[in-house]
């Protein structure tokens, strides 16, 4: 056992009066200075000071107190124990620096610095672009997906622009610009709709279009699957087109002709609908028919420009006497428009004058100028054809007198009936020949024989 011994002068005694009386208070065992006092080890390991890890603790005494200053240390200052209290330093450890360095934070701009390195430059016009360092590339623009009904009405003007102009190429590209990548078997489907509503003729045009975009514009996946949207709205294409189920079955037969879709595609199975299977059914009955394929080219028919010219001279004059003996305009005019020659009613309009011409009598005088005159005012023969009709017979009037002796006197009773009916133009009035009266010779002629036409 070790003792520690302290002596103190009397002056000095004074002075640690205050401390004395402190240390007194806080360590019991601990007597008075100037005497001797006995500490064991133990007693010293338990008032040794216990720190924590990266924290700085508190020193606790014997008695659970907070202990004073060392005995040899003047006592703190009121002030700074306040300062200690109002510590702002962070009590869980962590260090408080802003974050992100005092760049990141909502509004700011980043530090002054930093750079953003996107890579290199890929568009030849920004500043930032080097041809050397680019590798092979094209930029093109995109655009946003176009939506199903948007595409229905943009589809649907260049369809029947496409029926008006006749150039596939032009609709290719038109919709081929179209961005509809999810759904391009509408393309199919919303051709062949608005084919069902129009003539044969159109009918053809389409088959044509679907032949021309297989393998360009679309696959054979999406042709597949348009002809099923098809069949799967065949019921309420029926409400416009009655005769539905035949229309489609020669779509369909003229695609598999055209290797548009798969021989295959006629014999499914799975079609629930009564006006899909009609349709397949006859698709079916068209490509199992001798030399099909074949005539699978013909099967709207044979167009107007397509004809023989004999072919439509004989239809013309079968229309006009069917006309003389029912009296029936409509059908009349019908039955010219189911021809689709707008340009060869010139035709029509000299087979009437021949017919006139050649009967000569107040009943077909009248029923053809109340023909011309119908079709005048329904636009179903232009002025234009009228004008080149009448045209003809003028200049063919030498060699139909040769038949008809009075046929002067007889078209000129025509024209005036026509002028009196409004269809004639006035021109065509005015260039009415007249046959002079003949003479052989005469004072002045020479002993020439004059034209006949005069």
């Amino acid at each position: 056992m070790q003792f520690l011994v302290m002596d103190f002068q009397p002056a000095m005694a004074n002075a640690f009066d205050g401390q004395q009386e402190v240390a007194a208070a806080e360590y019991p065992t601990v007597v008075r200075f100037g005497e001797v006092s006995e500490i064991t080890l133990q007693t010293q390991i338990e008032n040794r000071v216990k720190r924590k890890a990266k924290r700085r603790g508190r020193i606790i005494g014997l008695n659970g107190g907070i202990p004073s200053s060392p005995v040899n240390k003047a006592p703190e200052s009121p002030t700074k124990a306040n300062t200690k209290v109002k510590d702002r330093h962070s009590r869980t450890g962590r260090r408080g620096l802003p974050k992100k360095g005092g760049a990141g934070g909502k509004g700011t701009w980043g530090k002054l610095v930093e750079v953003y390195d996107e890579g290199p430059a890929k568009d030849s016009n920004d500043p930032n672009y080097d041809s050397a360092e680019e590798g092979d590339y094209v930029v093109t623009p995109t655009l946003p997906e176009m939506s199903r009904d948007e595409f229905q009405q943009h589809g649907e003007e260049v369809i029947k622009e496409y029926f008006e102009h006749n150039d596939v190429d032009e609709v290719l590209m038109s919709l081929g610009e179209c961005n509809i990548y999810s759904f391009r078997h509408e393309i199919p489907r919303l051709a062949v709709t608005v084919a069902m509503e129009k003539k044969p003729a159109y009918r053809e045009l389409i088959s044509i279009l679907l032949s021309d975009m297989y393998g360009t514009l679309i696959d054979s996946k999406e042709m597949m699957k348009g002809f099923d949207s098809l069949l799967e709205e065949i019921e309420d294409l029926k409400l416009d087109t009655p005769d539905a189920e035949e229309v489609l079955g020669n779509f369909i037969a003229r695609a598999v002709a055209d290797d548009c879709l798969p021989p295959a595609y006629v014999a499914r199975n799975g079609v629930a609908s009564t006006a899909a299977r009609e349709a397949l059914k006859r698709a079916k009955l068209l490509l199992s028919m001798k030399h099909g394929l074949a005539r699978l080219d013909n099967v709207w028919g044979i167009g107007g420009g397509q004809r023989p010219v004999m072919f439509l001279i004989n239809k013309m004059k079968l229309l006009l006497r069917e006309y003389l003996s029912s009296g029936d305009t409509a059908e009349a005019c019908r039955c010219l428009q189911e021809l689709d020659v707008p340009h060869f009613h010139h035709e029509l309009v000299y087979e009437a004058v021949m017919t006139v011409l050649e009967d000569y009598s107040d009943q077909c005088l009248e029923m053809m100028c109340k023909l011309l005159q119908h079709m005048d005012k329904a636009t179903i023969i232009t002025s234009d054809q009228m004008k080149a009709g009448f045209r003809r017979i003028y200049d063919d009037m030498t060699e139909i007198v040769l038949d008809i002796p009075n046929g002067y006197l007889f078209l000129a009773k025509l024209v005036d009936k026509g002028d009196l009916f409004g269809f004639l133009p006035q021109e065509v009035i005015e260039e009415l020949p007249q046959r002079g009266r003949k003479r052989f010779v005469s004072e002045g002629d020479g002993g020439t024989v004059k034209d006949p036409e005069y």
